[in-house]
């Protein structure tokens, strides 16, 4: 039907009204009149122009030559030119050199081990913690505060904060041993990622974790999606409507940062974790408050079923396993690309 109208229209206003009253591509429409014929390929000439077998061996023979091999093509014809001798255009040069395989980069290039991609579960609170550090804009230009930040990837639970007037090592190691014995951590039963920054791969740090039987890995570098959790913990930090441009003093950081992380822990509801609370789903009162929703949605149900058309609500679900690079899912990728 619309192609009727606009056969009959092209012939009152002209192909092109024709096309934008129709809503349809004006190249489309003659491509589609004259479709392109198949078949196979034919070889393109040689252009009537181009450099015979003599030309090209002379030319070869002069970019070859000791005097001209390490200089660049532009550099060649600029001082051929200046002697009074034209043999080809700085393209041609590159294109004679490049059928010989001889355009390539001459220096080191230097050369990098693959990185391993980590790759970490957890099923549990306690299994798997991110930690990062991330600054705070102090009273005065130039004048920064540390945050530092640890969360659990399973509860989303922030098991350590601290903000400090510097980022060193031996700060970070406290602050980790801290989180450690307050959360009753048994030998080699956690693993901690960090990205690449100085205290986080710091001997200090390194040795603390050996002692304590606790596993270490590092992002990659460059890939900033190697530390999600600890990423979206600083966002949604600093993200808040409450977050102030500036802190006046450290004490103040302390205190902001004392009120967030308490809400964040034990009041807001993450839609990763069913809409519990990270405290909840770390000290296992989750499964509980997930029955009592199910009690309450099922008593709306009873008591008017048409509301929700027949099918009887249910709670979000709890988490069951948190990834850092999921393999299962980087495997999928791979095989739809």
């Amino acid at each position: 039907m619309i192609e009727a109208c606009f056969a009959e229209l092209v012939p009152l206003v002209g192909t092109a009204a024709a096309c934008r009253g129709a809503g349809k591509s004006r190249a489309t429409h003659y491509r589609r009149l004259a479709p392109p014929v198949l078949g196979p390929s034919v070889p393109r000439s040689t252009p009537g122009n181009a450099l015979s077998e003599v030309e090209r061996a002379e030319l070869v023979g002069v970019l070859r030559s000791p005097r001209f091999a390490d200089l660049a093509p532009a550099q060649i014809w600029a001082m051929l030119l200046d002697e009074g001798t034209y043999l080809a255009s700085v393209s041609t040069m590159y294109r004679v050199l490049r059928s010989s395989g001889e355009v390539r980069e001459r220096r080191a290039q230097p050369t990098h081990p693959a990185r391993a991609r980590p790759e970490l579960m957890a099923d549990r609170p306690n299994m798997c913690w991110t930690w990062d550090i991330t600054k705070l804009r102090g009273p005065e230009r130039g004048v920064w505060f540390d945050c530092y930040v640890i969360i659990d990837i399973f509860s989303r639970y922030v098991v350590g904060w601290m903000v400090a007037a510097t980022e060193t090592a031996e700060l970070a190691a406290k602050f980790i041993a801290a989180a450690v014995t307050a959360q009753g951590v048994t030998p080699a039963t956690l693993t901690i990622h960090a990205d690449r920054g100085t205290s986080m791969t710091s001997k200090g740090v390194a040795e603390l974790l050996a002692d304590l039987g606790v596993g270490r890995t590092h992002s990659r570098p460059h890939v900033s999606n190697d530390n999600p959790y600890s990423e979206a913990v600083n966002k949604t930090l600093k993200y808040c409507p409450a977050f102030p441009e500036r802190f006046g003093s450290i004490q103040d950081a302390r205190s902001f940062c004392e009120t967030f992380f308490g809400y964040y822990n034990h009041e807001h509801r993450q839609s990763g974790i069913g809409l519990h609370t990270p405290a909840s789903l770390h000290y296992g009162t989750a499964t509980a408050i997930r029955a009592q929703r199910a009690a309450t949605l099922d008593a709306a149900y009873t008591a008017n079923p048409h509301r929700f058309n027949g099918r009887r609500p249910t709670p979000p679900k709890l988490p069951t396993v948190a990834w850092i690079n999921n393999p299962t899912i980087h495997t999928d990728q791979q095989n739809k690309s």
